[in-house]
């Protein structure tokens, strides 16, 4: 939903910003997360008093790339790179963890914080009297919970039933009333119709409000403008003389990560490169399919997602992920790579950092480079939304599913070989025009015939100055914020 930054219902707002009194919170804007080094003091002081998995108002101030141990804020953000000797390429592939971001270690809890702070400051979101419903296929879901949680209201997850145990764990620990507030739905990661369903039931309730990573236009916002600059910083402390970026790969999922490709395109004019399961080639070739790729959302193409500006897409199996993870990380697969490529343990151990969609993105990132004959001048960086805690579960259930509950050197040395310097340049897709207009036209039949989304409002979407005029509102959004944390008056907000 495109929301305006304009002020709807005065009543609401003013009931919001008592409510917000009474827990001690204040809003940060998205100025201060895109930059925290502008976050007040005062306020990085008292972080470093907080746990970062903790649900305390200040830890709001945390929603961003640059955090370091302690609460204290870094000059850019995390990465690593990961060497030829792993990934069979000259290129320099690069890793950009989002595991830094509090509460859930995740960094959807960033696109949760926009997606109802927008609603919050213009008084379409009262706290004591609206439940939030955050539909996912994972994170996202668990950073809405840790947002409701902050500012005292309810918070339901509506997820499909196939999620890692992990993820559930943490939604009964931190959900105010987890048999109410969990919402398991039919299936796996692509059955997001399904969810829809069940939060149009859920609805009916007006005191349900459904705020849809899918449809938010404050996810396309917050990614552009907060981890956009977030990853050109990342760049700019990495490039190396000579060096291009030349493109930046994610999965699709919401299509919240990938508008950072819009500021990254326009800034420094890198491509925007789209992974997903080959499983459920949604983009690749209009198809359908199931799989375990978690937190990549499938069968329907996202409203928010900027199609025509997207410059390839490439699929990867989600066996690929499942036997990475194995790879990197157990003692096995870290011994053979030691060995094998003679990578350092303190690099195999940042790859406790990469969870199944980042080792997804990796093998994509790969293929690009092989496919394009990248040197050592080219840089890609991929995202990795989660660690690898969120998928201990899995990690037998792989061992078992593959390789009949063995996993030595000789099962490293397949997976070493098929997921990282064998893999071929296969499934991708170099999006020419009239491809763009296919994958865009795809989005027709799920946000014009199936729910609602006026012809002429989905059409606008095929324009550049659409989306610019959207990462241009964050100004007017920031003086919202500030004028709420003014109304109130718990001290300075910078």
């Amino acid at each position: 939903m495109l929301i305006l930054p304009e002020i709807v219902d005065r009543n609401v707002l003013d009931a919001a910003v008592a409510h917000a009194r009474g827990q001690g919170v204040r809003l940060p804007t998205f100025a201060q997360l895109a930059s925290p080094s502008t976050i007040p003091a005062a306020t990085r002081a008292a972080l470093g008093g907080v746990p970062a998995e903790d649900a305390h108002p200040l830890n709001l101030f945390r929603i961003h790339w640059y955090n370091e141990a302690g609460g204290g804020v870094t000059s850019a953000p995390a990465w690593f790179e990961i060497p030829s000797a792993l990934s069979g390429v000259a290129a320099r592939i690069v890793v950009m963890p989002g595991d830094g971001f509090p509460m859930i270690a995740a960094h959807k809890v960033l696109a949760a914080y926009a997606c109802l702070v927008t609603r919050l400051v213009t008084g379409r979101f009262d706290p004591a009297a609206h439940r939030a419903v955050w539909p996912s296929t994972g994170n996202y879901c668990r950073g809405g919970v840790a947002i409701s949680r902050i500012l005292g209201c309810r918070g339901v997850a509506v997820l499909p039933e196939q999620m890692s145990r992990e993820r559930y764990q943490w939604l009964e620990e931190w959900t105010l009333h987890p048999e109410e507030d969990i919402v398991r739905t039919t299936g796996s990661e692509s059955n997001v119709r399904e969810i829809y369903e069940a939060c149009d039931a859920i609805a009916r309730d007006p005191a349900s409000v459904v705020l849809n990573q899918f449809n938010e236009f404050a996810n396309y916002l917050c990614h552009r403008q907060v981890t956009g600059p977030a990853v050109q910083a990342l760049y700019g402390d990495l490039a190396r003389p000579g060096d291009n970026l030349f493109a930046f790969v994610t999965g699709t999922g919401s299509a919240g990560t990938i508008a950072a490709g819009d500021h990254l395109k326009r800034e420094l004019g890198a491509r925007i490169v789209a992974m997903e399961p080959v499983e459920c080639p949604t983009l690749l070739v209009n198809g359908y399919g199931e799989h375990n790729i978690q937190g990549i959302g499938d069968k329907h193409v996202p409203l928010i997602h900027n199609v025509m500006n997207m410059d390839a897409v490439v699929g990867v199996s989600d066996s690929v992920p499942e036997l990475m993870n194995l790879l990197f990380n157990t003692g096995e697969g870290q011994g053979f790579l030691a060995r094998r490529a003679g990578v350092e343990a303190n690099l195999l151990k940042k790859f406790s950092h990469v969870g199944l969609s980042g080792l997804a993105n990796v093998q994509a990132a790969i293929k690009l480079a092989r496919y394009h004959d990248l040197d050592e001048h080219d840089v890609i960086i991929c995202m990795a939304t989660d660690g690898a805690s969120m998928y201990a579960s899995e990690m037998e259930e792989s061992r078992q599913a593959y390789f009949g509950g063995d996993f030595g050197a000789a099962e490293a040395a397949e997976v070493f070989g098929r997921c990282l310097t064998g893999c071929e340049p296969s499934y991708l897709l170099e999006c020419t025009h009239r491809e763009r207009q296919r994958i865009f036209n795809l989005g027709y039949y799920t946000w014009v015939e199936q729910r609602g989304v006026a012809l002429a409002e989905f059409d606008a979407r095929k324009r550049q100055g659409f989306w610019d005029n959207i990462a241009d509102s964050m100004a007017e959004w920031d003086e919202l914020i500030v004028a709420f944390n003014e109304e109130v008056g718990l001290g300075e907000v910078g």
